[in-house]
């Protein structure tokens, strides 16, 4: 998910913002039976481990994590935060999203918020924690090599927009739902293959197609559709508190300080979670382990 980006340009539409905030505000924390099979599916195939939970504020916090191959994070990340950890996570998503009612509607039933500043303030304004992963559509497409990689570019709307509500940052890194699937064929090689000519045949492959913007053709458990049951890690660092800029926007250096502080630490996580996880091999099943090759 990305946010507050030049990819998300301000809706024309004010009334349309207006109603999406509205709605987005009456949307209750998911329950009953469908949290529970969500909570426990994700516990059977990934059964994640949380470190660094005596990190966590308690206070809203705007997370701020590595984004997945496929935005598959949000998917494992939402039902155990709510179960466990009572914090009902927002994530901020690109307008794309919700140009779909029926798929916008089941974004937000979900939690999902269009990453647009507005709404983002009214969240805070609400005192919600919300989820943001600021390399976007870059990171949830990236090839094996960027694995674990942050690709932020120049994006400080986050740093922003918390500053300004004197919100604080939650850094957290996560390890597993990259490697749910495999790369059969990097995106950027998909044009000069076969399946790219049968996708320019088809008409959804064309000159002006970004090829850093095409996602890899995966492959799953055994060949199949089905993802990997890799074991999750989710790491949280220290938080980033930014109540002494509330009211205010820090200037560019400041901005930059702050980025620097949250990647850094989410970097750190990532680096401690595949230590941890190099460790814990041998704890997996036998089954996990065939699947995950």
């Amino acid at each position: 998910m990305s946010a507050f980006d030049k990819d998300n340009d301000p809706l024309k539409d004010k009334k349309v913002l207006a109603r999406h905030i509205e709605t987005a505000l009456a949307v209750d924390p998911p329950a009953g039976l469908g949290l529970e099979m969500s909570y426990r599916l994700v516990k059977r195939m990934f059964d994640p481990i949380f470190v660094g939970e005596e990190n966590l504020p308690d206070k809203p916090c705007l997370f701020v994590g590595n984004h997945s191959l496929f935005a598959l994070d949000g998917w494992v990340l939402a039902p155990v935060m709510l179960k466990e950890f009572d914090r009902f996570l927002r994530g901020l998503g690109d307008k794309f999203l919700f140009a779909n009612k029926g798929i916008g509607d089941r974004v937000l039933q979900f939690g999902g918020v269009m990453g647009h500043p507005d709404v983002c303030s009214a969240m805070m304004k609400d005192g919600q924690d919300l989820v943001v992963f600021p390399g976007g559509a870059h990171e949830a497409v990236k090839s094996a090599k960027d694995m674990y990689e942050l690709q932020w570019k120049e994006r400080y709307g986050f740093v922003k927009l918390a500053a300004k509500h004197g919100y604080t940052i939650m850094p957290f890194g996560m390890v597993g739902p990259d490697e749910f699937y495999g790369h059969l064929i990097e995106g950027q090689d998909i044009p000069d293959t076969a399946v790219g000519q049968l996708l320019r045949r088809m008409g959804l492959l064309t000159d002006d197609t970004r090829s850093d913007m095409l996602p890899p053709i995966p492959v799953g458990a055994m060949g199949t559709i089905m993802p990997k049951p890799q074991r999750c890690y989710v790491g949280f660092g220290e938080p980033v508190d930014l109540a002494s800029y509330k009211g205010r926007v820090p200037a560019k250096k400041q901005q930059q300080t702050i980025r620097a502080q949250v990647a850094e630490q989410i970097e750190m996580q990532l680096a401690e979670l595949l230590f941890l996880r190099t460790q814990s091999r041998g704890q997996d099943s036998l089954l996990r382990r065939l699947l995950t090759l």
